[in-house]
């Protein structure tokens, strides 16, 4: 009987974790890693016969290799690290919202707007101060928008959010077509380029300083609210049931509603950051696909702020990378793209084996692949 048993039991079960404990997570990452990097050299050198080594050092001096490289990926990577940071509520109340794009769009069409209009008028510190009001009211409104319609009439959030940066898009391409200078060049150019007025002062003789406190500030914050406010555990209650969350006297609407808000504002922020602190522009490729690459951010890290970070440094420092090598090696733009493409593979499936185990044939429930 224990023959047939066997006969008819699968090699491998698949079967959901518990728990994990951190030490044995972060290990499973570090392999994934370390295993990307050797198919990725398996690559390289069966398509160009490249040195490997050489290829990867090639991909940190695209990112760091001069001080004006390193600025530049720590800014792309505060952008990035911003938009995660709003998106880790929503997903915590897995409340889809894959509107970031057009939430970004939003703020930064108020920033772009205030900095032409005011940018002669008003001294930089207190415009920067309207602005960054501005994109986080139109952020908040463009993230209230989809939220009512799904406590109110229960929408599909995901789709909702998602066609809303389609709007968003339209309203950036009017803005452009209004704005335009010069006349006839479709594009804004760089707003105030000789007064310089709303644009991020130099803080220890750097321009992206500002970027770094006001996004590392809202990551303490997130991470404060999340963790040990009350709206916070709110939050993740309504996330992990609904219906115990209406038991237990949370008002759902409320909490969908004020979290959308949150959510919305901080995307909205990263618009004001991205015109005002890195670009002086804008147009539709503001947010330049960033919306989307911050839902792997914010989910790779389950929320943490931390590692969000260092997850959002990662893509953006392997993105600098890839353009790096392509330029340097003459590669095709989608061979290097496809060794960034092979790293992100391996991240994202180490999250398999964090959250699921492998048992075997014959091997008890309990024990663990």
């Amino acid at each position: 009987m224990s023959h047939i048993k066997s006969g008819h039991e699968p090699l491998i079960r698949i079967a959901k974790r518990d728990a994990i404990a951190k030490p044995k997570a972060i290990m499973i990452r570090a392999i994934a890693v370390l295993l990307s990097l050797v198919v990725s050299g398996v690559f390289i050198f069966a398509i160009t016969g490249l040195n490997p080594i050489r290829v990867y050092e090639v991909m940190v001096e695209g990112a760091f290799g001069t001080s004006r490289r390193s600025w530049v990926t720590i800014r792309d990577t505060m952008m990035l690290f911003c938009i995660a940071i709003g998106l880790a509520p929503a997903y915590k109340m897995k409340f889809w919202n894959i509107g970031a794009e057009g939430q970004v769009l939003i703020g930064g069409i108020c920033t772009a707007g205030l900095m032409r209009a005011l940018g002669s008028s008003m001294p930089t510190p207190l415009l920067l101060v309207v602005m960054a009001c501005a994109s986080l009211l139109g952020g908040c409104l463009w993230g209230i928008i989809p939220a009512i319609f799904k406590a109110e009439w229960h929408t599909n959030e995901t789709l909702f959010t998602l066609m809303m940066n389609y709007v968003a898009i339209q309203l950036t391409s009017y803005c452009v077509s209004l704005w335009e200078n010069p006349f006839g060049s479709n594009s804004v150019g760089i707003i105030n380029q000789q007064t310089q007025g709303g644009w991020f002062p130099k803080i220890f003789g750097q321009a992206v300083s500002l970027n770094v406190i006001i996004v590392l500030t809202l990551a303490i914050g997130m991470h404060i609210y999340l963790t040990y406010s009350k709206q916070g555990y709110e939050i993740a209650v309504v996330g992990d049931s609904v219906n115990t969350a209406r038991y237990a006297g949370i008002n759902v609407k409320a909490v969908t509603i004020r979290t959308m808000a949150v959510s919305g504002a901080i995307c909205g922020l990263a618009g004001f950051i991205a015109v005002a602190g890195a670009s002086h522009t804008i147009s539709t490729s503001t947010a330049g696909g960033q919306g989307f690459t911050a839902i792997i951010v914010a989910w790779l890290a389950q929320f943490n702020s931390a590692i969000m970070g260092l997850i959002a440094l990662l893509l953006v420092s392997l993105q600098k990378g890839a353009i790096q090598i392509a330029s340097q090696f003459k590669l095709n733009n989608y061979a290097s793209n496809v060794i960034t493409g092979i790293i992100l593979f391996f991240i994202l499936g180490s999250e398999f084996f964090i959250n699921f185990r492998l048992i075997l044939r014959g091997k008890k429930g309990g024990e663990e692949k």
